[in-house]
């Protein structure tokens, strides 16, 4: 065994648990950390502008990846809040992001020393788990621990608190045997699987409705076979259009005020519904009716049993892994002939078709300013068959969130049910860490950039060519709708004056583009697909073109 520090410890514990990036932002707390990853060539450290940001891109990293993503925030205090929003977020999305916060030495605390927080305590509702170190002989044993957490169902967050002194100190270094965290996924179990599949077989209008289940499970293949025994529609849950291929012929989209009407109306009309992998949440319900058959019987896989059930009433829940459970569907299944659901099938693929063809007549428009849809035609066609989204909240990307072309699973990155601006572009640059080999396109509105767009010198510094595609309307969209349509035009604090995006990433060393026009955009998303840096595309958007996604938030105002 050897003899190194508490920071070294940690260092060695990452290395055994196949750690290749670390995000971070350095700082005296966990300056031991640092001078170990020094002497780490296997983990590419990646030093971030902020610690929120830097949680977004380890964020995206887990998501894309499928493993943990890993945060060092070095500075106790003021470097530990700043992770309290990107935790908060992957929290919401069950992200494993694993976060290492510097911490206050242990002699300090309840001293109000300089700058003291009590991190345990900050971190508690935005994790799984938070511990904080008191032996450094124990952090080879907390390190792993904390792997194990934010790695087994469900997946999420986890914040270890790591005191100067216990870093700093000397020990024995023995790795010990890494928290084993790869277990199988559960099945569903025989008698429950049989009755779904009697429910299945007597549906005339089935509707697959997919969630996150699927797609972190990367269980497409099972429930597409699944699909095409049914004849039924493949619907998904909002953000998670790219639990399945968009290519597929019962491909429906997403449900929902952030989809499209024609998978809403396949929720509405089903009579038996296979939610897979889903909660039925807020974003897919509203916890109402508005958005599912009230009169459906509805089969829930959830790996969470807490989830079965718990918003929206169900005939048959199933705690098991949403594509192993596909896949003992599909065998209970595997005779069966689903001629009541030809007719239905057809009709969706009818009503799917004239929704495609009336998104492309719209995005034609020619007009100035450029609108929406005329942007979200151009990505469609110009995109990469391998490209992967990230998005924020807000007007514009809300609306562009049902549009692109999700052709290769996992292929969208969105804040989720946190609804968080300032996200995609950080996320983004961790997404293309995990994934190299494949086109990152990052859409924000101009306000969320200008929270985030110091992230450029990281992309710039590291060599992370994502593209974003800043949706410039001057405003914040979401709010001004609101404003418009429900306060009389009463606007304050809506308007956003900004710099030129395109130029600000010219001084930071990354190549900009300015489009004003519609006509200008094919060749400076060209340019930045090919230009070998990261690419920044500016594009002006009419501020007008803005839609209120949560109308029902303000029925009090509305006016009959």
């Amino acid at each position: 065994m050897n003899s190194v520090s508490g920071g070294s410890a940690v260092v060695e514990s990452l290395r055994s648990e196949g750690v290749d990036h670390v995000f971070g932002l350095i700082g005296s707390a966990g300056m031991e950390i640092f001078d170990a990853l020094y002497g780490a060539p296997d983990i590419r450290f990646i030093g971030v502008r902020d610690e929120r940001t830097g949680t977004h891109m380890a964020d995206g990293y887990a998501r894309a990846s499928g493993n943990a993503g890993v945060i060092l925030a070095g500075q106790n205090g003021p470097g530990a809040t700043n992770l309290v929003t990107g935790l908060a977020q992957a929290y919401a999305a069950y992200s494993p992001v694993v976060a290492l916060a510097g911490s206050l030495s242990s002699a300090h605390v309840y001293r109000d020393a300089f700058q003291e927080v009590d991190q345990q305590s900050l971190f508690k509702t935005v994790t799984k788990k938070t511990w904080t170190a008191t032996q450094t002989k124990r952090l080879p044993e907390l390190v792993h621990e904390a792997f194990r957490t934010a790695l087994t169902p469900r997946r999420g967050p986890v914040a270890l608190n790591l005191p100067r002194d216990i870093l700093a100190e000397t020990i024995e270094f023995d790795p010990g045997p890494s928290a084993w965290h790869d277990a199988p996924p559960p099945a569903g179990p025989a008698d429950v699987i049989e009755r779904a599949a009697q429910l299945l077989k007597g549906a005339a209008r089935p509707l697959i409705l997919a969630g996150g289940g699927v797609k972190n499970g990367r269980s497409h293949a099972a429930v597409l076979k699944l699909a095409e025994l049914l004849n039924a529609p493949l619907a998904m849950s909002p953000g998670h259009g790219d639990a399945l291929p968009c290519g597929h012929p019962l491909y429906a989209g997403q449900i929902g005020p952030r989809g499209n009407v024609v998978a809403t109306d396949c929720a509405r009309q089903a009579d038996v519904i296979l939610a897979l992998g889903t909660r039925l949440g807020f974003n897919t319900t509203f916890y109402t009716n508005d958005n599912l058959n009230p009169q459906a019987a509805i089969i829930q896989v959830e790996t969470d049993p807490l989830a079965l059930g718990r918003l929206v009433p169900i005939e048959v829940g199933v705690f098991g892994d949403a594509g192993v459970v596909a896949t003992q569907l599909a065998a209970e299944l595997s005779a069966h002939k689903a001629t009541a659901a030809v007719q239905w099938a057809a009709g969706f693929r009818e009503r799917r078709a004239a929704l495609l063809a009336q998104r492309e007549e719209v995005g034609a428009q020619n007009a100035t300013p450029l609108q929406p849809a005329a942007l979200f035609k151009m990505l469609r066609a110009l995109s990469p068959a391998d490209s992967m989204f990230t998005m924020d909240a807000g007007t514009l990307c809300l609306q562009a969130t049902d549009q692109m072309p999700y052709v290769q699973p996992p292929a969208l990155f969105t804040p989720l049910d946190f609804g968080l601006v300032g996200f995609s572009y950080a996320c983004g640059l961790g997404v293309k860490l995990a994934c190299p080999e494949r086109t990152v396109i990052s859409l924000m509105g101009d306000g969320g950039f200008g929270m985030t767009m110091s992230e450029i010198g990281t992309a710039v510094q590291h060599g992370i060519n994502s593209i974003c595609v800043v949706m410039n309307n001057g405003c914040w969209g979401a709010e001004k709708a609101y404003q418009r349509d429900f306060f009389d035009g009463r606007y304050i604090g809506a308007d956003v004056p900004n710099p030129p995006y395109d130029k600000v990433a010219e001084l930071f060393g990354a190549k900009g583009f300015r489009v004003n026009h519609a006509s200008e955009f094919e060749a400076a998303f060209g340019a930045a697909l090919s230009c070998g840096k990261p690419a920044i595309i500016d594009v002006q958007i009419d501020p007008n073109a803005l839609y209120s996604f949560r109308r029902d938030s303000f029925k009090h105002r509305a006016k009959s």
